[in-house]
């Protein structure tokens, strides 16, 4: 089998690669710009000098992989059918990917499987959002449809005074935007699910995701989420619908919110491994990358249970431009039972994802005190 051809060189890609590499797959990486974090993990890499639909670039890569997946979903789903016209095998497909990078084409999907998602409809222009939130009401959350990721792409609009510049942030009219009424929900939800070829699933535990109140990134993560049994369950079953009304293969991260009646929705869909999950190489049997290497190539999928009663995980984000100090990295590995990432970015700046720490625990309060101790004593 193999080589694994992997269209993005970040974190997620440097994990993916790292998966593969244990079963002894050799891995191709894709990216617009060389020396990316995955890229200097392999000896085989290809840049796209002129941007994804770069045709030579593609064309190495379809003579070097005959599997290809992607770490993101900003390629455009017309250069993974680029792709498959070359003879590869793109998983997740094209057309899965087409509907998940477009939020509005998403949410129409996971609607017409009646699966639970807030109210949305299209909107053309100010004039349009003013109409909608007459059956929205205000506020409502103003999105693009395309390339929005970590709460960028999002605007909450509390009236008609600013829908202007709502429009103007989100650069309309260069940019497709929606509108979705603005949920009050209780706490942030996700749980990660893995698509065989076969429609075989691997589910991890659903967990609790807590943002970052300033940045809108995902800070910490619990696992498993403290639930009762049937919104637990119910959460599940929401995630692994959505990733079967979307076709999806591979690894897909689904984002939830859970309401004060304890009902849930989903939020969006992610058609790749997901930052909510990064728990599970430690804390799981087969982690979201092991599994997301074995769905694209057809093999078995592994056990998503937890091999421990809990888990935690902690995002090191960047707060000033700089490298990590020796000293720092050494404090943070002596927090015992804590397991330290670092991806490897060559820039840092703040608010950037700069790798993760992960720890076990009786109790999932247990483990982000130590995941907290370990990430506490690093300064990014």
């Amino acid at each position: 089998m193999g080589p694994l051809g992997i269209l993005g060189g970040g974190q997620l890609g440097r994990m993916t690669l790292q998966a593969a590499s244990a079963l002894g797959l050799d891995v191709v990486i894709a990216e617009r710009f060389p020396d990316s974090p995955a890229a200097r993990l392999t000896s085989q890499s290809i840049v796209f000098e002129t941007g994804w639909d770069d045709a030579a670039a593609l064309d190495r890569l379809a003579k070097l992989a005959p599997v290809v997946t992607l770490e993101n979903e900003f390629v455009d789903w017309r250069v993974l059918q680029a792709l498959e016209e070359r003879g590869v095998r793109v998983l997740p497909s094209p057309s899965c990917v087409g509907v998940v990078q477009d939020k509005l084409l998403q949410k129409q999907a996971l609607a017409r499987a009646e699966l639970p998602v807030p109210m949305f409809c299209e909107v053309a222009d100010p004039a349009g959002l003013i109409g909608a939130a007459q059956e929205l009401g205000w506020p409502l959350m103003l999105k693009a449809r395309r390339d929005g990721y970590d709460g960028r792409g999002n605007v909450l609009v509390h009236d008609a005074s600013e829908v202007e510049a709502a429009f103007a942030k989100l650069g309309w009219p260069g940019r497709e935007l929606f509108a979705e009424a603005f949920v009050d929900f209780e706490r942030e939800l996700a749980s990660l699910v893995v698509r065989g070829t076969d429609g075989q699933v691997a589910q991890y535990p659903v967990v609790e995701t807590i943002q970052d109140p300033n940045l809108h990134i995902c800070r910490e993560v619990l696992a498993p989420a403290d639930l009762p049994d049937d919104v637990a369950q119910n959460a599940a079953a929401i995630a692994r619908g959505a990733v079967e009304a979307v076709g999806g293969v591979g690894a897909f991260g689904a984002e939830l919110f859970l309401l004060p009646d304890r009902q849930v929705c989903i939020n969006e869909l992610a058609p790749r491994p997901h930052n909510s999950a990064h728990y599970t190489i430690e804390a799981c049997w087969s982690s979201q990358f092991d599994n997301h290497v074995r769905a694209v190539f057809g093999l078995p999928l592994g056990d998503a249970s937890l091999r421990a009663p809990a888990a935690a995980m902690v995002n090191l984000l960047g707060t000033r431009s700089g490298p990590l100090a020796n000293e720092d990295l050494a404090a943070a590995l002596a927090e015992p039972h804590a397991y330290v990432h670092l991806y490897g970015k060559a820039a840092n700046r703040p608010g950037r994802k700069m790798g993760h720490v992960t720890a076990l625990g009786a109790s999932p309060a247990e483990a982000l005190a130590r995941a907290r101790a370990a990430a506490a004593r690093i300064h990014i």
